[in-house]
């Protein structure tokens, strides 16, 4: 009977640098798992969950080529807590099955598991390590704005709706510190890939 792989869930707020750190474990050969990567698969057309996701918010929530129109849905769920309660009942069985699925076949001493909401949703009990990669809230706000357009309004509120950064550092096994110097990120993840591979040697029976 084969053991689950050794998991680290990666998480870290908006615009903290999660997509780089997770590009410099990748590079190092380590699997990484994407769930916001596996949440868009899950809703491509022909799949259950986005039949699913029409018959209960029309099909409005469609673009005319048949495929999950987003912006539209988040529009829906974005002011009623009810239409996103059930978006997330009727996806994330899905996404956790294609989760488990893709790393059972990833292999590797351990795995990356990129979780945006690890902290929200209370995940961590699923993993054996959680690293959060960290920045200044403000730099944050100026991440925001020059990738998304965003107002400093507009920025504030995507933060308001996320974990508090306390919250997040206090869950953390490992942090990484992102003040956007890309040579100090590499280095830190170095540092942890040696630290994990240790720990994933240690955690086999």
């Amino acid at each position: 009977m084969s053991t689950r792989a050794f998991r680290v869930g990666l998480t870290g707020g908006i615009a903290s640098g999660k997509s780089t750190a997770s590009k410099f474990f990748g590079a190092l050969g380590v699997p990484i798992i994407d769930t916001d990567q596996v949440a868009r698969d899950v809703v491509e057309p022909g799949q259950p969950p986005l039949e699913r996701l029409v018959e209960r918010f029309g099909s409005t929530i469609l673009t005319p080529d048949g495929h999950l129109d987003r912006p539209a849905l988040r529009d829906i769920i974005f002011s009623d807590p009810k239409a996103r309660a059930d978006l997330e009942a009727l996806t994330h069985p899905a996404i956790g099955a294609a989760v488990e699925a893709r790393s059972a076949i990833a292999g590797g001493p351990y795995q990356i598991l990129v979780l945006p909401l690890l902290v929200e949703k209370s995940l961590g009990s699923q993993l054996d390590r959680v690293l959060v990669v960290d920045c200044d809230e403000d730099l944050q706000i100026e991440r925001l704005q020059a990738r998304d357009g965003s107002t400093i309004e507009q920025a504030r509120a995507i933060l308001n709706v996320q974990a508090a950064r306390a919250t997040r550092l206090k869950a953390a096994h490992d942090v990484i510190k992102n003040d956007g110097d890309m040579s100090s990120v590499r280095d830190q993840v170095a540092v942890l890939h040696g630290r994990y591979l240790e720990l994933a040697r240690q955690a086999r029976p």
